[in-house]
């Protein structure tokens, strides 16, 4: 579903079989060779320069050639297609065994944010491995889950196996920005590329969060906010710095920068975040939260889950963070405009009050308008496809608690639901206690074990050909 305005069945669906007593339970596909290539590919990948400065500003062409190369060394047939050149993407389809079921979309972006060397304790570009663990900039974000898909279908190519359904493969450029030259442009203006898809698997979720007490939560996205980035305009009276100036563009930008970072949003829970609250609250030994009593509290319910609560806490609400001011060229000089940036996410349903709040936040003074928009997502909780994701994870990690959950961000499942594709993030990898892996994304000394990517890839591969 793609707007996610509509409602969603959250209770999970404990009679619908997964059917994965059959091709899932064969494990013979993912051999010592597929675990190998899951590193290597990862450590290569991040030692290709693909780092996206956004507004145009980037080229994931080497990243996307290498892609192309690996799927074709196992006759899979990669097509390359760029809105520009350089912004390079990679689209391929796995034929499966059922003519008549519908495909499967497993994407993944192959362009990265910036790292500074001189912030990290390994350079973010080497790749390194180093004491069993997988140094740098998409280590997690996401040229890991790239070099894992990558793993399992070449895998599948020296076995003969098929899966039951067309897999479609979409590696990805621009991700980290608007998506323009990447996914936007791919559901836009090659749709035909994904024809038969109805879901689609990416990145954010299947990751080891541990939540204290033993208690290990794997967090599958099944939702997302919406972006509403925007640029805030204040005009004025430009003038001599020394003189009073009631008509000063940058005072009153301040001023609706500052109504804005302070505002408190109101509480709006989405059908995802619902089911994650009851999920959570259930394994942290509480009653299950009614929704519709009136005086129900949820800053009172998080403050209860411990440090599970980070996985909701930021969806529970729409958010708007000042991310950029820009004004003025000489300090004698007042401006006569004045430019902010704000990075607002939004939650299913609310768009209109979104709208009307910011138009009351930044006042008569300052003009505003959305840079970019990306809408709120929700996919089914209770369905056939989040219980095989649910098993698939369990049965490599039998103490794994499966939970759903809302991404505070978006990722190219946004551009993708516009062709009728429901999009869950899953990327999984078990992870140590004291990794924090959401601290990683776009974080320093991004990393991952090398362990975790020989779990994950098991688990895809089960996930995939389950589906």
């Amino acid at each position: 579903m793609a707007e996610g305005t509509g409602t969603t069945d959250t209770t999970t669906d404990t009679t619908d079989t997964t059917g994965l007593a059959g091709a899932a339970a064969d494990a013979h596909r993912i051999d010592g060779r597929a675990l190998e290539e899951a590193v290597a590919f990862t450590s290569e990948l991040i030692r290709i320069d693909s780092v996206n400065l956004g507004n145009g500003d980037g080229t994931e062409r080497r990243a996307a050639e290498y892609v192309a190369e690996r799927l074709a060394e196992a006759g899979i047939e990669p097509v390359l297609l760029e809105k520009v050149r350089g912004r390079t993407n990679v689209v391929a389809r796995i034929e499966g065994t059922d003519p008549d079921a519908d495909a499967l979309l497993v994407h993944g972006h192959l362009d990265v944010v910036p790292a500074e060397p001189a912030d990290w304790a390994v350079h973010p570009f080497s790749g390194e491995v180093r004491d069993g663990v997988v140094w740098g900039r998409g280590a997690v974000d996401m040229k890991n889950a790239d070099a894992m898909v990558l793993a399992a279908v070449r895998a599948w190519a020296r076995t003969g196996a098929r899966p039951r359904r067309d897999i479609v493969l979409a590696f990805t450029a621009d991700e980290e920005d608007t998506g323009q030259y990447g996914s936007d442009f791919l559901a836009g203006e090659h749709p035909e590329l994904f024809e038969g898809c109805t879901e689609g698997i990416s990145e954010s979720g299947a990751y080891t969060f541990h939540a204290g007490g033993g208690l290990r939560l794997y967090p599958v996205a099944a939702g997302e906010r919406g972006t509403a980035w925007m640029e805030l305009t204040a005009t004025g009276r430009a003038g001599h710095g020394s003189k009073v100036n009631r008509a000063n563009a940058v005072s009153r930008l301040a001023a609706a920068v500052h109504r804005i970072g302070e505002h408190t949003w109101p509480v709006r829970l989405s059908e995802t975040v619902r089911a994650a609250l009851t999920e959570l609250s259930r394994l942290n030994g509480l009653d299950a939260p009614d929704f519709e009593d009136p005086g129900f509290d949820v800053d009172a319910l998080l403050a209860k889950l411990g440090p599970s609560a980070k996985l909701v806490e930021a969806t529970v609400r729409n958010s708007t963070n000042p991310t950029g001011l820009k004004a003025g060229y000489k300090i004698n000089v007042i401006p006569g405009t004045a430019v902010a940036h704000v990075d607002g996410r939004i939650l299913p349903g609310t768009e209109e009050e979104f709208t009307a709040t910011v138009e009351e936040l930044t006042g008569p003074d300052v003009d505003w308008e959305f840079y970019h928009r990306g809408p709120a997502l929700q996919a089914p909780v209770a369905s056939r496809t989040f219980a095989v994701l649910r098993e698939s994870l369990e049965h490599f990690d039998p103490g794994a608690h499966v939970v759903p959950f809302c991404m505070t961000g978006g990722t190219d499942a946004k551009q993708f639901a516009r062709l009728g594709i429901a999009g869950y993030g899953f990327s999984p990898l078990r992870l140590p206690e004291g990794l924090n892996y959401q601290a990683m994304f776009h974080g320093v000394d991004e990393r991952v074990p090398v362990d975790a990517l020989h779990f994950g890839v098991r688990v895809l591969d089960r996930a995939l050909f389950s589906l």
